[in-house]
């Protein structure tokens, strides 16, 4: 259903033969400070829980341990380690590739570059703080869209390559003045095609308490993977 890029990343061999109601420890030197402990919970029921070697030893895992699957916040927290509150983890379908990279924006929504850093600076400031927050839309990432309602940009999407990988994280950021028009979804995907022509396979997370921007995942074609926590740093 999902991609080999999203399978890959996520998924280690063992995982093939876990139950619904299981757990496996992946230890991996190479993640990041700020995910050097993740709890994924597939949607199939499987759960894995990702770790430096150092977190392992804190938590007194080992690689490709097994354990079931809801014992593992408890264990993570009887190690001292606090997680942050869920996202869903969207992904494509393979299946949905196609009709995404098919998509030809309309005349009002295109690329951004620095050289649009005026009318950007004009949507952050007319934005909720909260939403920048949530969105963390940047003007200097990888890939920036726009959609432009008289000549005002009203909503904008970007996406940076995630930790090396060939997935490409995404938020959105519509002004409040302007939704429920669909905006959001052809900035979102008219991005999203542009990532696929490049090789890159788009990244959709949100809380799950964010009823609209989940919403707007699955009016995009993106379907859960899963639910990710992340230490909290």
């Amino acid at each position: 259903m999902f991609s080999s890029l999203v399978i890959d990343h996520w998924l280690p061999a063992a995982s093939d033969s876990l139950s619904d109601d299981e757990a496996i420890v992946v230890v991996d030197a190479e993640l990041p400070e700020n995910r050097s402990v993740s709890v994924l919970r597939l949607d199939d029921g499987a759960t894995i829980v990702s770790l430096t070697p150092d977190r392992a030893v804190q938590i007194g895992a080992v690689d490709g341990e097994r354990f079931p699957a809801d014992t593992a916040g408890e264990r993570i927290e009887a190690s001292g380690i606090v997680l942050n509150d869920p996202d869903h983890l969207f992904y494509l379908p393979v299946e949905e590739h196609a009709n995404v990279a098919s998509t030809v924006p309309g005349t009002n929504t295109r690329r951004l570059s620095v050289a649009d850093a005026e009318v950007f600076a004009a949507l952050e400031a007319a934005a909720p703080e909260d939403d920048l927050d949530e969105a963390f839309v940047e003007i200097d990432h990888w890939l920036v869209f726009g959609t432009f309602i008289d000549g005002r940009l009203a909503a904008a999407a970007s996406m940076y390559p995630w930790s090396g990988t060939r997935l490409a994280d995404l938020g959105v950021l519509t002004l409040p003045e302007f939704r429920g028009r669909g905006l959001a979804r052809a900035t979102v995907l008219a991005m999203a095609a542009d990532a696929l022509e490049r090789g890159y396979e788009p990244q959709y997370r949100c809380q799950l308490d964010n009823a609209p921007s989940v919403a707007l995942a699955l009016a995009s074609g993106f379907r859960r993977f899963g639910e990710w926590m992340v230490i909290d740093d």
